[in-house]
């Protein structure tokens, strides 16, 4: 039976649980594999460092460049841009193929290591870098080859999820769950990636390139986080029958490609709607299968490492039976367009003077920029009791569809009234 090398990049808490698989699980991978997959090396920055699971220490290394020109089969979980970007250059140079589940650098050096591997001749396999366990990306690209994607859109960042659910379920502002959040280990000391969407734009970037057979970039995401939803926004949309979720979605509009991240309103029937704590969920719709829904654990060392063995797997089979290595399908060249584009719903959130006229002034504006109410919802507001003083109007606005360039100016006349107090909140609406 033929032997693999294999180098490993990285023992934090994927890589430890990957090391654990390739060493307790050789006879069963050779039985898949048609070949012994031998774990040559695990590249390190501190050998004696403590891990959760202590591979024999003879296996440890510093020397990663060694490593990896000796290799078959490179699997990077360092993470972070350097020296990974340059690990996987070399190991592509040196005819190894490579996993990894760096979603950061493939979105920003995707495109580049993409054609790198194309003109090596190599396999470049990254099902780990989205969504953890939940095998989304071998789905896109070979279940639904012979199909046409219109849509992804899915919940790809299982900490933003936890926040936003705590905020649903117990009514916690935002600093709050968010402290929970870190207390569980679901957050990083340092959140800003997960809560401001990097992240998930990094995933939303990678969805789309597959998608759409074109390569896109972290660059070309429109990206807003979550630091701005507030428990009112959340009891607000729980009251009207919706859920706030942090949503990644590429869509292909007339023209082109729109890749987006950021918070939305979901009708809490959705599917996505249904998501909770850290968990993840990706809706794919095409022309023919019509919907889909994969669902299941976005992140951990366990559910991810599932993912990269089973780009091993895969990657070994076809060393073992020969044939090229095989990236993405780069067919099409479909621009990526901007925000304004988009054609979408709003749900607006105002506070207003309550006095006549208030509705008439903000219907009028609507209908000047053609954007049409869905639906309003008025709650006043008294200073000194029911019939005395001045007071406020809460006014909870739905819009159907219309151009996002049209509702954002919109709003921006809405704010300049001035008997409008503020614009307490505007998300997007999904899914209906």
């Amino acid at each position: 039976m033929k032997t693999l090398k294999v180098a490993l990049l990285g023992a934090g808490n994927v890589g430890s649980q990957v090391a654990r698989i390739l060493l307790e699980d050789t006879e069963v991978l050779a039985a898949r594999t048609g070949a012994r997959l031998e774990l040559v090396g695990i590249a390190v920055r501190n050998v004696d460092a403590p891990r959760e699971y202590a591979a024999p220490r003879e296996l440890y290394t510093t020397d990663a460049s060694a490593l990896v020109r000796g290799a078959d089969i490179v699997i990077e979980l360092m993470g972070g841009l350097e020296p990974a970007r340059t690990l996987i250059l070399e190991s592509i140079e040196h005819g190894a193929t490579v996993v990894t589940g760096n979603k950061a650098l493939l979105a920003v050096d995707g495109p580049a290591l993409y054609e790198k591997a194309d003109q090596a001749g190599v396999q470049l396999s990254y099902e780990a870098a989205v969504a953890g366990a939940i095998p989304i990306l071998r789905p896109i690209t070979d279940s639904l080859a012979g199909d046409k994607i219109t849509r992804v859109m899915g919940i790809v960042n299982g900490t933003t999820n936890f926040i936003l659910d705590a905020m649903d379920s117990t009514g916690a502002e935002f600093s709050d769950a968010l402290a929970e959040a870190t207390r569980l280990g679901y957050a990083e000391a340092d959140p800003t990636a997960d809560i401001e969407g990097h992240d998930a734009a990094a995933k939303g970037a990678i969805l789309a390139s597959l998608a759409f057979h074109t390569r896109y970039a972290l660059e070309d995401v429109y990206c807003e986080g979550i630091t701005g939803v507030t428990a009112t926004d959340i009891a607000a949309a729980k009251d009207a029958g919706y859920v706030i979720k942090l949503l990644a979605i590429a869509e292909k509009l007339d023209g082109g490609v729109s890749v987006r991240v950021h918070p939305t309103l979901l009708p809490r029937e959705h599917p996505l709607g249904a998501v909770r704590g850290a968990f993840n969920a990706v809706f794919v719709e095409a022309e023919s299968a019509g919907e889909l829904m994969f669902y299941g654990r976005g992140a951990g060392g366990s559910p991810t490492a599932s993912a990269v063995m089973g780009d091993v797997v895969s990657a070994a089979r076809r060393l073992v039976l020969g044939g090229p290595g095989r990236t993405d399908s780069t067919i099409e060249v479909l621009p990526v367009l901007p925000i304004d584009a988009v054609s979408t719903r709003y749900y607006i959130h105002l506070d207003a003077a309550d006095q006549p006229g208030v509705l008439s002034k903000i219907s009028a504006l609507f209908a000047e920029n053609g954007v049409s109410i869905e639906s309003m919802r008025q709650t006043v507001h008294r200073e000194h009791g029911e019939n005395e003083g001045p007071g406020s109007a809460e006014l909870r606005i739905v819009t159907h569809r219309a151009g996002e360039a049209a509702l954002a100016a919109t709003v921006k006349a809405i704010n300049g009234l001035d008997v409008i107090n503020s614009v307490t909140s505007v998300l997007r609406v999904e899914g209906v």
